[in-house]
């Protein structure tokens, strides 16, 4: 009898080849399709990888916690690629080379907290290749500031984290600060990432192109110029404004935020703007 991994593998891989026979790209969420991925990733990069020539089918992916759910899962063992996850979390890990997919495929787990000063080390470490396919950021924190550091592979897809709550109108993302945890900054969780428009400013700049967000808004996707055959979006035509409410009180409660409540929520707490080059707060910048 099929286990209910198996029956997602195998309607994940019906799925991918289904959505090749669609001509028409009109946006890249209407790929999507959940197998390992939180949302519906899985769907997005399978497309992207049949429509991309990837050489070196290698991905890296740090925020994965124990790997149960993340965006290169199905990639390894539906596509058999190789790959390095991280995560800052011991037992993380350690369930992850548990598995049976720690030995039956190519992968390496390293316990870590991810930091501008130790990014390139990281990843030198463990990926022999630059030219890599795949990479995903997702720390719910310093993600802009760490794919701006990396500077040791060069992905052919990039997939990062926006915090959707900041809007599309502001190139802001939280300051750095090496230790970062967003339940430690603000008891609501809300307080994180980058902007959507701050991720697509730094992807101009390292030669990637924006192709959209998820349809649950908090994952772009982007690939490089030289590479991609697929029409590119503004930041604008491709926001996504998250619907999930993850917003806590201070006793860690669920309090459901939504819309413009989020982002009151966080009025007080600075962001660095890119464009100015100084930090601001967000309610100077909200309205």
């Amino acid at each position: 009898m099929l286990g209910l991994d198996n029956i997602s593998m195998l309607l994940g891989k019906l799925l991918a080849e289904k959505n090749q026979e669609i001509t028409e790209f009109r946006s890249l969420n209407r790929f999507e399709f959940k197998v390992f991925s939180q949302w519906g990733e899985d769907g997005m990069i399978q497309y992207l990888i049949r429509h991309i020539e990837i050489p070196n089918k290698v991905f890296v992916e740090f925020g994965v916690e124990d790997y149960t759910e993340s965006c290169t899962r199905f990639l390894l063992m539906n596509d058999n690629w190789s790959g390095l996850v991280m995560d800052s979390s011991k037992s993380n890990v350690d369930f992850i080379k548990s598995e049976d997919i720690y030995w039956r495929y190519d992968l390496q787990a390293v316990c870590t907290f991810v930091t501008r000063d130790n990014i390139n080390q990281l990843i030198g470490r463990n990926i022999k290749e630059k030219e890599i396919g795949l990479l995903v950021i997702d720390i719910d924190g310093n993600d802009y500031w760490i794919w701006e550091t990396i500077n040791g592979i060069n992905p052919r897809i990039v997939v990062c984290e926006y915090n959707g709550i900041f809007g599309c109108d502001h190139f802001i993302t939280v300051p750095y600060e090496e230790r970062f945890n967003r339940t430690r900054k603000h008891y609501s969780n809300l307080y994180s990432g980058a902007s959507l428009p701050a991720l697509c400013l730094l992807a101009e700049k390292k030669g990637y192109v924006f192709l959209g967000c998820n349809s649950n808004g908090n994952n772009a996707f982007f690939v490089r110029k030289d590479v991609c055959p697929l029409p590119p979006v503004s930041y604008k035509e491709g926001f996504v404004m998250p619907k999930f409410r993850e917003s806590r009180d201070r006793k860690n409660q669920l309090t459901y935020l939504s819309g413009s409540e989020r982002i009151k929520a966080i009025s007080d707490m600075e962001v660095f703007d890119l464009k100015s080059n100084k930090k601001v707060l967000i309610r100077d910048i909200s309205g």
